[in-house]
This record gives C-alpha cells, structure tokens and sequence, in this order.
C-alpha cells in the first residue's frame, strides 16, 4: 500500500548549475508523518533540494520520489496534495482572509473548510480582514493558511517564522504542532535552530551539497557521542574537557580533587547542542561570512 511507503524518498541526487555543483549526492528519506528540518549556511544547497522535491526544478541524476510520484513530471495528482509556503507569496492584498482561503482551495479536490482554516491558523479574529491590513505576522499565518487550503498530505515550509517576535514565533509553532498532530508530512527549512529542536523530529544538516549529519535534534552529534564535562578551577577559571567516557573522567577529576583536599565547584556534564553540531560542521561557512 502507499501509505506503507515512505513521503520522500531520495537517492544520489545531483544538481550542477554551471560548474558549480550545487547538490552532490543527497540521500534522505522522510516518514509519513514526520516533521523533518533542513538545517545549513547559505549557499549549502537546501533550496536546489526542496525545490526538486516540490517539482520546480529538475535534478541532473539521483531517484527521487515524492507521495509516490516523480515531482518532475508536476502532474495534477502531485500538485493537489502537496503544499508550500515560500518565504513572500503574492496573495491579493484587497481579497478579505476567507476570500483569500476559499479562492486557493477551489483549485483542489480535497479542499478544506475554510473556517476550519482560520481557526486552525489562529485568524479567526480576522476573518474578514483584508490582507493589506494584516500585521506580519498574521500576513505570514495567512500563508500557511492558504497552503493548507487543499488538505495537503505533504507540506514544504520554508523558513515560515522569518521576522517574528518572540510571541508570534511560538504561536506559529503551536501551528506546525497541530498540523503534525493531524498526521501532515512537513518539511521545514529554517536558520533558527531553537526552531528545529523545538519542532523537528528529525534534522538534516546540508553543507557544500551533502548531508554531513542526520537524526533526532536531541542526539544528533558528529562520530562516537561525546559528553562536555566542565568545573570550576581553584584559580576562579572555568576548565571543560570532552570525552566519550564521562564516567572515567569524573572518575579521574574526582579522585584527584579528593586527593588535593578540594571540592570540584560548579561540575557539570552536558551533551552537545544541536547549536554545537551545527557550528562545528558549518565552521568554514560561519568563519568565512
């Protein structure tokens, strides 16, 4: 059956523009369900990729397939049960928020009530607000509104919080949240990454056309797990070291204070941050901007 099939599969995708190999090799796959983050510097290739994915562009070889289809062909069936919400969308300012709603979803089969709609985007209060006089941040809601119009299956988001407060952002997240409890595919492209570990069941970190780390937010890290170990010194200053054994080391750093008559201050023993992983595989890209 389809839905025993995964709602992204990809294989060795390859994209050149020029001399410039902008994709060099992808593989991902995404489960039905999942919601997935894209995460990498400018440049890195996200947007070549999901603009494949959602049949925009044509990749140079690879195997790609989307809700079963090839998104190259752009059939009709594809089209109505993807959605996308780009970064800046045209939507007609003079058209009211149920206007706007109910003239998107006609295009689809499967269309939702576009009350249902508002409601789940957080518009309700302005319903019949025209779209010139909606905040940014509600103009943003609207976006995803118009997306969900079609009762996607699969939903491409990309960097759907850019310009938010802090307030609107979380509310947005709420969004996302409830879109994946109603069982939506979500693909997620964003620079937060308080965002990704916050939403995403599963990161993809992409540099130079590769996906160099893939996993939950939460364990994602670079070769054997490794553990920070940190304490304040005698002398005021904080000291750290990393190992895959922390055990063994506070084993040691313990045994050692005992010995000298001290106390350790301020132990501590974390994991890496998805925020540490990042900036460790992105470090040329960080140290060149």
């Amino acid at each position: 059956m389809e839905t025993d099939t995964p709602a992204i599969a990809v294989s060795g995708l390859r994209k050149a523009y020029g001399t410039r190999q902008a994709l060099a090799g992808i593989d991902l796959t995404v489960q039905r369900g999942e919601l997935i983050a894209v995460l990498g510097p400018n440049g890195a290739g996200k947007t070549t990729m999901v603009e494949i994915l959602e049949g925009h562009r044509r990749p140079d070889a690879g195997q790609v397939r989307v809700l079963g289809h090839d998104p190259a062909l752009r059939e009709r069936a594809f089209r109505e049960r993807i959605g996308i919400v780009l970064q800046d969308t045209g939507i007609d300012p003079s058209l009211t928020v149920h206007e706007a709603i109910d003239l998107y979803s006609a295009a689809y089969p499967d269309r939702r009530d576009a009350d249902d709609v508002i409601e789940l985007v957080g518009l309700t209060g302005s319903r019949n607000v025209r779209a010139e006089a909606l905040s940014g941040g509600q103009r943003r809601r609207l976006d995803l509104a118009v997306a969900l119009a079609g009762n996607p299956e699969l939903i491409f988001l990309d960097e759907p919080t850019t310009g938010f407060d802090p307030a609107a952002r979380r509310a947005a997240w709420d969004t996302v949240r409830a879109l994946r409890d109603l069982g939506k595919t979500i693909l997620l492209t964003t620079h937060y990454l308080d965002e990704a570990q916050a939403l995403a069941d599963r990161v993809a970190i992409v540099k130079a056309g590769e996906i160099l780390a893939e996993g939950p937010p939460g364990r994602l890290g670079v070769g054997a797990a490794r553990f920070r170990v940190s304490w304040r010194a005698a002398d005021g200053g904080i000291e750290e070291r990393t190992t895959d054994d922390p055990t063994a080391l506070l084993h040691e750093l313990t045994g050692a204070a005992l010995a000298r008559g001290e106390r350790l201050e301020e132990l501590s023993v974390t994991r890496p941050s998805l925020e540490d992983v990042y900036l460790e595989l992105t470090a040329e890209e960080v140290g060149a901007a």
